[in-house]
């Protein structure tokens, strides 16, 4: 699935292609996606000039005087800028048709993506729990010991929890731990003050890294212009469970923590 960086490359590659055009039409070639496709995306969206294309937590939100269409890549979603004549393929599935002569065009294979509609002056129902960005001054050390105190879940799982930060998946959660030199298995409420700072830091560092990278380049994900991520490459913990430690050397050790697939030095990350 895309995580934060991913979404945010393609925020940043669609915004040229959208700001203060006007969607002409959409076109639905399904009636849902992982959910129904809500009436206001036909109905309300055509004619609107789109405002701004931001990012909350894993979604996009393209910004109208009416209000905004929300839209998540879910695991195998993308989102093109193309000539209003290329060929539909199989999994292309919602056609937005812009002023410019254009179309961006969600193509979501498994369909676990999802469009939907969020009316001016409102907070969808998806956006309203959900924790600080991460790369805001909303979030910091302090945020994460004081939200942590008393929780015995992992502080991976903390981590990933959206209510606790957004946009930290499975990936840069496991990236940061081992930055930050802490075990993934550790109890959150047993984490310090001074080693939530070191996170915190670790999160907005490695995220901030992985964007000017293009993200990571997992099976599905693929940015705007059809270039890959290539922060990938230079992976430290995620996806390398049995090989060195770039740090010391030892295995990395290989488990599963909140059903999730985590790689982590046992040596290193305490």
């Amino acid at each position: 699935m895309p995580e934060l960086p991913e979404v945010e490359t393609t925020r940043r590659g669609l915004a040229p292609h959208l700001e203060g055009k006007q969607v002409r039409g959409v076109v639905l070639r399904r009636p849902d996606l992982r959910w129904p496709i809500p009436v206001e995306i036909e109905n309300v969206l055509p004619g609107q000039r789109i405002l701004a294309v931001r990012r909350r937590a894993k979604y996009l939100l393209l910004d109208t005087d009416a209000g905004s269409a929300l839209l998540h890549l879910g695991m195998t979603g993308s989102l093109r800028v193309l000539p209003a004549s290329t060929a539909v393929t199989t999994h292309d599935h919602v056609d937005f048709q812009l002023s410019s002569g254009r179309v961006m065009r969600f193509n979501d294979p498994r369909r676990f993506g999802s469009v939907l509609w969020q009316p001016a002056g409102q907070t969808h129902a998806l956006l309203r729990a959900l924790g600080p960005e991460p790369l805001s001054e909303d979030f910091d050390g302090d945020t994460l010991f004081e939200r942590s105190r008393g929780r015995k879940a992992p502080v991976k799982s903390f981590l990933m929890d959206q209510s606790t930060v957004v946009g930290v998946g499975n990936i840069y959660a496991a990236e940061s731990l081992f930055r930050a030199g802490i075990s993934p298995l550790r109890a959150a409420g047993k984490v310090s003050r001074e080693r939530y700072g070191a996170l915190a830091t670790a999160v907005k560092d490695i995220l901030a890294y992985a964007i000017t990278r293009g993200g990571t380049t997992l099976r599905d994900f693929i940015s705007p212009d059809g270039a890959p991520g290539y922060f990938e490459q230079e992976l430290s913990a995620y996806g390398r469970g049995g090989q060195p430690c770039p740090n010391c050397g030892r295995p990395l050790k290989f488990a599963s923590i909140g059903q999730r697939a985590s790689v982590w030095c046992a040596h290193c990350q305490r």
